[in-house]
């Protein structure tokens, strides 16, 4: 029988710094880097306040997306929830008595059934 040594940075393959997936990490900077150019082009104060700005709504954000979602990057968790919203059907209760209640009756058919002769 052979025996096989799992290197200890086995299950931190794929990551960056052993962390974060890489695919997380990529959302997060394509999230993150509008918001700071945004925050420091759009907003109408001095440097200090617009950099401040900036890792307020950035740094949250970019935390967020780096994170995942359900042991999932964002843009699953999205695409999932999506395709879910789109498939989903709606239901309604129908007692069992109320089976033929919704059939349309003929034209010139009374309450009771019969057609009335003219």
């Amino acid at each position: 029988m052979d025996t096989y040594h799992i290197p200890a940075n086995y299950t931190k393959a794929g990551r960056l710094f052993g962390l974060f997936e890489i695919r997380n990490t990529v959302e997060a900077v394509l999230i993150a880097v509008p918001i700071l150019f945004l925050s420091f082009t759009l907003l109408p104060f001095g440097l200090t306040v617009k950099c401040v700005a900036a890792m307020i709504l950035a740094i949250p954000c970019g935390g967020f997306v780096l994170t995942g979602l359900q042991d999932d990057c964002l843009s699953r968790f999205l695409r999932g929830y999506f395709r879910w919203r789109n498939g989903r059907k709606e239901l309604r209760y129908r007692p069992a008595g109320s089976l033929g209640a919704h059939r349309v009756s003929e034209p010139g058919a009374s309450v009771t059934g019969e057609r009335k002769k003219c």
